[in-house]
């Protein structure tokens, strides 16, 4: 699962793309709380244009982002999110603790 970071400043940008399952969300946890413990960011933002597929294991990879954001007194944004990965967080009622765009 490719994740790609960039650091402006306090922002990260971090693009995920194919497929978020039960096989790559670990690895796209453990590479997103390396890119936010290097970077310290003040905003998150989790790109979504290129996943493919999610189900629940996208759902813990946005909770932790987003707690470890708050841990930070930081802010997290998701943008990009593809029509089926949307209806998974929505029907997790992400959207109410976290901003998508």
């Amino acid at each position: 699962m490719p994740v790609t970071c960039v650091e402006e400043g306090r922002h990260l940008t971090a693009a995920v793309a194919g497929e978020l399952d039960h096989h790559g969300a670990r690895a796209v946890m453990e590479e997103l709380d390396r890119q936010i413990d290097a970077a310290m960011p003040r905003e998150l933002t989790l790109d979504l244009k290129g996943l493919t597929f999610t189900d629940s294991s996208g759902i813990a990879v946005l909770l932790r982002s987003w707690r470890r954001m708050g841990q930070l007194q930081g802010a997290m944004r998701v943008v990009n999110t593809p029509a089926q990965a949307g209806k998974v967080f929505q029907a997790a009622g992400l959207g109410r603790i976290i901003r998508f765009e």
